[in-house]
């Protein structure tokens, strides 16, 4: 690692860059910790200029962490319905709720306090800890791996286990104590504006002095070393618009699943040598005791996951008999299209909706 004065100049350059250029966001314009919190949590894997209206719109319906520990966890993910991840919302929520049972709504200043709290983890604490309360505690997102990876010159894949804790002592290496949340600020902001995963634009790198990747490197862009990616996944998924007098069947997924809460049309993965229609009968008859007359194709959607992909076939369905039960779902309902509109849905699921509005 530099040497200590080494360290002391990065993070005083950095800083003043940072103070100087720094983009104008609304989550820097507050020093409230609940503000600061729900911003950190919405930038998990989303982009700045995606959050902004959510953040809006959050803060509107939830001004304060009482509020948001005593809202219903369906306006919650309302709110937050097309933000994606949504194992976020659920996670504010409970810890909105923690936070109000057990510390009167007032929020624990030290990490690891913030950390023993249910729905926050190990980088939520870091960036509370520095940010809010200015503790001298370095985060570390994906912006600051490329970054540590470029001025270090680390030619380690960077998500493998052994690079966690080495990536910390990186950061905590070049932390400046007593200006933690500005310095990790900088740190994040120069990933994000400059120190890029392609086309780096290092003339205008205020710490590329410092940078090893920039001076032993034919391009500082080599590094991080990317993870050599297995081909995504696949899925045809079969999915029924159920009517029955003006209604249509609707099912909740359980909390503890992927779009944990949401409600969405019903429906299944295709299995091997099954057609589409064949597949429909089978989930829809199997998961809520339901048979159906399938009418023709209605649309088809295609979704990206991160792990991923997805095209929905969706398909006209007329229901026979049966009464709905759920076997898999948390529940199931008949509503119509102007009350499923109420309930918070996944983003495919909403196109679907749009869609049968607009035909309505």
């Amino acid at each position: 690692m530099q040497e200590k004065i080494e360290r002391v100049d990065y993070a005083n350059n950095l800083i003043k860059w940072y103070r100087k250029n720094k983009r104008d966001l609304p989550w820097r314009r507050t020093d409230a910790p609940y503000k600061i919190w729900v911003s950190e949590v919405m930038l998990q894997q989303t982009r700045v200029e995606t959050v902004i209206p959510y953040y809006a719109r959050f803060l509107n319906r939830f001004p304060t962490i009482h509020d948001l520990a005593t809202a219903h966890l369906q306006d919650v993910l309302k709110i937050w319905e097309g933000l994606g991840y949504y194992a976020r919302a659920r996670n504010l929520h409970s810890a909105a709720q923690h936070i109000v049972d057990k510390h009167d709504g007032q929020f624990p200043q030290n990490y690891d306090d913030l950390l023993a709290v249910k729905g926050i983890g190990a980088y939520t604490a870091a960036a509370l800890a520095s940010i809010a309360f200015n503790h001298n505690h370095a985060v570390v997102d994906g912006n600051v791996k490329r970054v540590l990876a470029r001025i270090f010159k680390i030619e380690k894949e960077l998500s493998s286990p052994e690079m966690k804790a080495e990536l910390n002592q990186y950061a905590n290496h070049l932390l400046k104590r007593g200006e933690a949340g500005d310095f990790n600020q900088a740190m994040m902001e120069l990933g994000a504006t400059i120190c890029l995963p392609k086309k780096p634009d290092c003339a205008n790198c205020p710490v590329k002095i410092f940078c090893a990747a920039l001076k032993e490197l034919p391009a500082p862009d080599e590094l991080p070393v990317r993870r050599v990616r297995k081909p995504i996944p696949h899925y045809d998924i079969a999915v029924g618009i159920i009517r029955n007098n003006g209604r249509v069947l609707i099912d909740q997924q359980p909390e503890n699943k992927l779009l944990g809460g949401l409600w969405k049309f019903p429906g299944g993965k295709l299995e091997k040598e099954e057609t589409l229609k064949e597949c429909l009968r089978r989930e829809i008859l199997n998961e809520f005791g339901v048979e159906i007359n399938i009418q023709n194709s209605f649309m088809k959607v295609k979704h990206a996951y991160t792990h991923f992909r997805v095209t929905l076939h969706v398909f006209l369905c007329n229901y026979i008999s049966g009464k709905a039960k759920p076997k898999t779902s948390t529940a199931c309902k008949w509503v119509s299209l102007k009350e499923m509109q109420k309930y918070p849905t996944p983003k495919s699921n909403q196109v679907i909706l749009q869609s049968l509005l607009e035909q309505n």
